[in-house]
């Protein structure tokens, strides 16, 4: 379900899977959101941090702890460019509903009246998104990232910081944009497939393919993400 974007009327809790950076950067923007959320803590599946506090912020267990309250909001907070599946396997795992996840905007992010926002989605500083744009679930978009009209981004994407997208922009399901990419208006990232920081993609990339480069081109297969392609799934 996604839902355009709105102001929260009250606070609520909130718990973030992952301790990591994003996990952290989550926390700043929720924490500058003032009155929207409660931070609970994070949850995090390394045992050394557990019991301990990242930023001021406690590490209450693993991720499965997310059944132990069942009052806070989620938002799945990992993302590597080498395992850029990881927030997909997350909620396979967890297997919560769609409204036990948070939608968390920076109160800097400057967010068109008709975008629309999938649950778990966490929109960090300064990002910008100028006109109708459909963002899906659990979609990670990075400082300072440009969404300009009619983009279209799937379900665990990930957009690194500075990352521009042309108008018309098709990112599928999973897909991961490195620093700075650039991406050319009314072209195709396919699904799982990752653009490498800096990148200046004119040309639709394929599924599960590496690209990089300026303008960018084929390197490799995405191995990391084999398995995660079950059958085409929709943009948003």
């Amino acid at each position: 379900m996604r839902h355009p974007v709105t102001r929260r009327a009250r606070r609520q809790d909130l718990v973030i899977v992952g301790a990591g950076g994003f996990g952290r950067e989550t926390a700043e923007a929720a924490r500058a959101a003032g009155a929207g959320w409660r931070l609970r803590g994070f949850l995090d599946d390394n045992p050394a941090l557990h019991g301990t506090e990242v930023d001021g912020v406690p590490v209450l267990g693993p991720a499965e702890a997310v059944h132990d309250l069942p009052r806070a909001k989620v938002v799945l907070c990992t993302v590597n460019p080498r395992v850029y599946t990881s927030r997909s396997e997350l909620a396979d795992r967890l297997r919560l509903p769609d409204d036990r996840y948070a939608t968390v905007v920076h109160p800097t992010a400057q967010i068109a009246r008709h975008a629309e926002l999938g649950h778990g989605t966490v929109l960090l500083a300064q990002v910008v998104v100028t006109a109708r744009a459909e963002i899906g679930a659990h979609v990670a978009v990075m400082p300072q990232t440009v969404l300009t009209h009619d983009t279209e981004v799937g379900d665990f994407a990930t957009l690194a910081s500075g990352v521009r997208l042309g108008g018309g922009v098709r990112l599928a399901r999973g897909c991961y944009l490195g620093a700075g990419a650039l991406v050319r208006e009314y072209t195709t990232v396919g699904q799982w497939s990752l653009v490498g920081m800096g990148s200046v993609v004119l040309h639709d990339v394929p599924p599960q393919e590496v690209w990089a480069g300026t303008p960018a081109r084929f390197l490799r297969a995405a191995a990391g993400a084999v398995g995660r392609v079950h059958a085409p799934a929709p943009l948003p």
